[in-house]
């Protein structure tokens, strides 16, 4: 095997390894109800651990169109705003997280800003947003934080629902 493949094949790997991870993530991390007081709860944890990282965040959370709670902490703008409402259109659409989509198209060579043919001024496949997936039901909203890098904001919201939920991952969450 020449050298030049090497590192695709090692990248294709990275990749279908941050997919698997994601979808795991997205199976596990399913709610028995989601109701208006569960958003309240959430977002307030999401804000404790951001106020205790020192992390300039705007959180939201929605059930359909509803929106059911908000916080911009200091140091964020309406940008963080802007952001919220473009990846949670993307976990709207796909019934997916938005780091997964985003990953997903860069698995296959793609980038979803030239490729998946929706105006990049209203979607958004940047890490940050998580669907809220009811059992029995599907995906009745999401959550979502901006703010810090994607993956990073992906991470906060992971880790806000792992405590919410009272399960862990197995992993370290970074």
């Amino acid at each position: 095997m020449s050298t030049d493949r090497e590192p695709a094949d090692a990248k294709a790997i990275d990749q279908e390894s941050e997919i698997d991870r994601l979808e795991a993530d997205e199976r596990r991390l399913v709610h028995d109800h989601f109701g208006n007081d569960d958003a309240w709860e959430l977002g307030s944890l999401l804000v404790s651990l951001a106020r205790a990282r020192g992390a300039a965040v705007t959180i939201t959370i929605r059930r359909g169109p509803q929106r059911l709670f908000h916080c911009a902490l200091p140091g964020t703008s309406a940008d963080n705003d802007a952001w919220l409402d473009r990846k949670c259109r993307v976990v709207e659409r796909y019934a997916e997280s938005s780091l997964l989509v985003g990953a997903r198209f860069r698995a296959k060579g793609r980038t979803f800003e030239n490729d998946s043919r929706l105006d990049p001024d209203r979607y958004a496949a940047h890490g940050g947003a998580f669907p809220l997936r009811v059992r029995g039901t599907g995906v009745v909203g999401a959550v979502a934080v901006s703010g810090l890098r994607q993956t990073e904001d992906h991470a906060l919201v992971v880790e806000a629902l792992e405590r919410f939920l009272g399960i862990g991952s197995g992993r370290g969450v970074g």
